[in-house]
């Protein structure tokens, strides 16, 4: 496996990605899923020779935040350390960014993964988080 700067934008593998995974909020508006991973500060995607298994991708200003958007493995790759390879990638890239945030499903599966990445709750640190979505 190796984890690459994700530079141009493939709609196919990305719209088959974020399909098998379910997450078809996204894939219900592709123009603007487009125009978020142009705008992303960041995008990192994992291949395994030519075959694409996840992306991750982040937002933010790279010196004072860094805001995981998106974390995303094909569910066949899924619990083969892709997503870790992933998140350290990503990580090493900004190692002096105070806060690396996420919002993730509140599901033991992703809050034990994101917990063995070193990540905490935000309850845990004596924060909250707010979100307003829009449909």
């Amino acid at each position: 496996m190796v984890i690459r700067e994700y530079r141009e934008y493939r709609e196919d593998e990305i719209l088959r990605l974020y399909t098998e995974a379910g997450w078809k909020a996204y894939t219900e508006n592709p123009e603007a899923l487009r125009q978020g991973y142009i705008h992303s500060l960041s995008v990192l995607a994992a291949y395994e020779g030519d075959e694409l298994l996840g992306v991750i991708r982040a937002v933010g200003d790279g010196f004072t935040v860094v805001f995981i958007q998106d974390i995303i493995v094909f569910p066949d790759k899924q619990r083969q350390g892709v997503g870790t390879a992933l998140l350290k990638a990503m990580l090493a890239r900004y190692p002096q960014v105070r806060q690396v945030q996420l919002t993730t499903d509140n599901t033991p599966r992703t809050i034990a993964f994101y917990q063995s990445c070193g990540f905490s709750e935000l309850s845990q640190i004596g924060c909250c988080g707010f979100m307003k979505i829009r449909s």
